[in-house]
Order: C-alpha cells, then sequence, then structure tokens
C-alpha cells in the first residue's frame, strides 16, 4: 500500500545554537523512512551551529528555507501530506506561508512549549526560532511570506511565554492552552472539526523522554500527545512537523527517544 505522506528532511542550519537538531533530524527521518517504506526527500547540507542573532541566521538559511517551501509545495500539489523532520522551529518560516497559501482553512496545532510568537522589536534572545509563527502570522516580515491566520493557530502545552510575547499572542488571537489543559477533548473542541496542520517541537514534553535543545519543566507526557493526536480524524491531517530532537543527549539513549517519537507518530496512521 502506497504511503499518503512525502517524508521531508530539513539538513540544513536554520538557527542551530546546538549540533545535535540536525542528526535528530536525519535520524528520525531514517525512521520514519524505514517505518512508512518511503525515501526521504533531504532540504540542505548541515553545518556548524553557531550562537548568532536573527539578523544573521535568517538570510543564512535562504537555501534552506526555499528549499523546504518548495518540497512542501511539490508534495500538497501530489495530493500527498508532507511528513517534516526538521531540526528547529525556524525551519517552519519556509513551511507555514506555504500552509496558510494551500490549506487556508487549516488550524495549525502548535504543540511547543514555547509561543515563538515575538518579533525583532520584542525579542531579548535574538533567537530567529522564537519568532517564526509570528513571521508567519504577519507580526514581521521574513521575506519567506506570512498569511497564516493567527485566530487558527492553536499553541498547545504553552508555558514559556515572555511577557510581551504573551501581549503579543492575545492581542493577535492565538489560542494558548496551557499543558494542564492540553488534553484530547480541549483540543478536538477547539479544532472545531476543521483540517490541521501539526507541529511538534519535543521540548513541550516534560524532560526526560526526549530530548530537545530548550528545557521547560511542567510539559506533557509522550502518552499524552500520543492521545491527542488519536484524538484527531485522520482525514483532517493536512501535515506534520516533528522538530527540534537533539539527538547525542547522554541522558537518554537515543534508540529510546526514537522509538517515543515513532510510538506516538503512530497515533495518526490507525
Amino acid at each position: 500500500m502506497t504511503s499518503p505522506f512525502s517524508l521531508i528532511v530539513s539538513q540544513g542550519r536554520v538557527a542551530d545554537r546546538t549540533d545535535g537538531a540536525l542528526i535528530g533530524a536525519r535520524r528520525t527521518a531514517e525512521a520514519l523512512g524505514t517505518l512508512l517504506d518511503i525515501t526521504p526527500t533531504v532540504i540542505g547540507s548541515p553545518s556548524a551551529a553557531i550562537t548568532d542573532d536573527w539578523s544573521t541566521a535568517l538570510p543564512a538559511a535562504e537555501a534552506t528555507l526555499t528549499g523546504l517551501r518548495d518540497a512542501v509545495r511539490h508534495a500538497i500539489d501530489a495530493g500527498s501530506i508532507p511528513l517534516l523532520a526538521t531540526n528547529t522551529c525556524a525551519a517552519s518560516l519556509g513551511t507555514l506561508p506555504t500552509v496558510a497559501e494551500r490549506h487556508p482553512d487549516a488550524v495549525v496545532l502548535w504543540i511547543d512549549a514555547h509561543g515563538d510568537f515575538n518579533t525583532p522589536a520584542s525579542t531579548d534572545s535574538g533567537y530567529l526560532g522564537g519568532m517564526v509563527l509570528a513571521a508567519a502570522c504577519g507580526l514581521w516580515d521574513s521575506g519567506h511570506g506570512a498569511g497564516l491566520n493567527p485566530e487558527q493557530v492553536i499553541v498547545v502545552g504553552g508555558r514559556d511565554i515572555d511577557p510581551i510575547e504573551g501581549e503579543l499572542l492575545s492581542r493577535a488571537g492565538v489560542t494558548v492552552v496551557p499543558p494542564t489543559e492540553s488534553t484530547p477533548e480541549r483540543i478536538t473542541e477547539l479544532v472545531a472539526g476543521r483540517p490541521v496542520w501539526i507541529h511538534v517541537d519535543w521540548d513541550v514534553l516534560e524532560p526526560g523522554y526526549i530530548p530537545a535543545a530548550y528545557r521547560v519543566g511542567a510539559g506533557l507526557l509522550p502518552h499524552q500527545i500520543a492521545a491527542i493526536f488519536a484524538a484527531l480524524p485522520v482525514a483532517a491531517v493536512r501535515g506534520v512537523e516533528l522538530a527540534e530532537f537533539e539527538a547525542g543527549d547522554v541522558e537518554v539513549p537515543e534508540r529510546v527517544s526514537i522509538e517515543l517519537i515513532l510510538e506516538t507518530f503512530q497515533h495518526l496512521l490507525r
């Protein structure tokens, strides 16, 4: 049986401040490719991590972001479901505007400990990954498009949100659901039968399961993400992004993390 998914893996640096997420994206794509019996489309070439400002990281990622945009467009236009293994959330600068363009009625489930809704004017860290949703919603111009309706964005498991960022989220109409309220029932209520684009940053989890570069306590557990996936109608899923798996973490064996990623994802395959 032919898989409904087109597997895309980001291998170009997009504001990476650690080296593990590029490896994690590759390992995730290899495992998903084996599971689904499909060959990944590889976008970009790895380069060393560096702590740089968004204004430097953004032009450096131009080719990778453009490649991701084109790969997602090709997958959607071919009638398949994009399945992305990406390094950083900033890779979504290349995907979300295409989601807005091709699936304007879709809800974006941004399953993440962070709101990623800062702008160049509000960011304290200068980190590009913390600005991706704001760019896609048109609060600032990344050069890669916008068009996402913030009222169709649901941040699931959000808890590490700057005060100014929180104001921007509220003003824009983004729904933020804290971990204690991120139940399958609540999420399906908010989705309300609409098509969905799913983004998972693994730092949404309680630390100790799937390592990510930016760890935040009081997170969700893997089975809670799986339950949300299981509650979504299969036919409603328009795409999936799995981001920020920090491979090489000594506290969590890589095979354990990959097994958890696969187990969680398979709840969309029922």
